[in-house]
């Protein structure tokens, strides 16, 4: 879905969160990798999912950052207001839950992007999975085959589940710590039409208007195959150009970083993108690539060859 965020004042902001006063909404905080977000909703579906997809935190927390999503009926007219100093989003006519989600972990990002310890915290738009505590990052453009790829690596036992959309990192020295971003995980309806294992395990899901839903992740993939953290090894960026024939290889750093850099870091959900926000991201993009290996894959190939590819990356 395309929409654009709307800077606003904490004037403005404060003006529209009075209309909102006399609304009924659903009210519930969520601890997202230690920020609590905090959600208020008129609309039932948005924060019964909520509930499922995120985890609780203790009502007496304050909020670091508010979502407001707020539908009065009216079609094609979503917008999407932000006053930063605050850390106040709000939502209007929105018709799925999947951009709420995202949205909410970009508040959050926003949040750690402001307010950072000696050990900084950033988030990546992409999966992470793990093998015997080494991690494995996926990063790439809609329709080049993240979920596929992701979802086929959890197919093979010795791959664990950390994040399939969203996750967090913090720098330490020379290592670098990934960590989930939520509780269950926002899936497509179609996920088996690729990896027929998990058909059975996806009947019983309640799917939205967009044909996702929110997946219990110990169900679908085992308890003792889920990860809150991972040690990240190595980088997959992907890329779908038929124009090009080399389907796999290694990049340097300037490269991948170029190519991240050029593609708005494969994120469509950045709520402030400005001068100084692209350095801040681009330095952390830079010292991850400095530090773990990188490379391109072409996913012009069957599911499965893309697959091996990925299969022969030591981590």
């Amino acid at each position: 879905m395309s929409y654009s965020v709307e800077v606003i004042t904490p004037v403005e902001k404060d003006l529209l969160v009075d209309t909102f006063s006399k609304t009924f909404l659903y009210e519930r905080k969520a601890e997202i990798h230690g920020a609590c977000i905090k959600l208020l909703t008129n609309v039932k579906q948005f924060y019964e999912m909520w509930v499922e997809n995120f985890k609780p935190i203790s009502e007496e927390i304050r909020p670091h950052g508010r979502l407001f999503v707020i539908n009065s009926g009216k079609e094609n007219s979503l917008k999407v207001k932000y006053e930063p100093i605050s850390k106040t989003l709000i939502i209007l006519e929105c018709d799925y839950y999947g951009l709420v989600k995202s949205l909410a972990l970009s508040l959050t990002s926003d949040f750690f992007e402001e307010y950072h310890s000696e050990h900084r915290r950033y988030s990546v738009h992409g999966s992470l999975v793990d093998r015997q505590g080494r991690g494995l990052v996926i990063i790439g453009p809609p329709g080049s085959g993240k979920t596929t790829l992701t979802y086929g690596l959890l197919t093979n036992s010795m791959y664990n589940y950390v994040a399939d959309d969203w996750f967090f990192v913090r720098i330490m020295g020379k290592d670098l710590i990934g960590y989930a971003s939520e509780k269950n995980s926002y899936i497509r309806e179609d996920l088996a039409s690729n990896w027929p294992i998990f058909k059975k395990r996806l009947e019983d899901i309640i799917i939205d208007s967009k044909g996702r839903a929110v997946a219990n992740v110990h169900l679908l993939f085992g308890e003792y195959r889920i990860r809150e953290s991972t040690h990240i090894r190595a980088v997959i960026l992907l890329q779908r150009n038929k124009d090009i024939s080399k389907t796999f290889s290694e990049l340097d750093p300037d490269t991948a970083l170029n190519y991240l850099v050029e593609n708005q870091f494969f994120n469509p959900h950045q709520l402030v993108r400005d001068e100084r926000k692209t350095f801040l991201r681009r330095q952390f993009f830079k010292e991850v690539f400095e530090l773990v290996p990188v490379y391109l894959l072409n996913t012009i190939e069957t599911p499965e060859s893309s697959l091996n590819h990925i299969f022969s990356i030591e981590i």
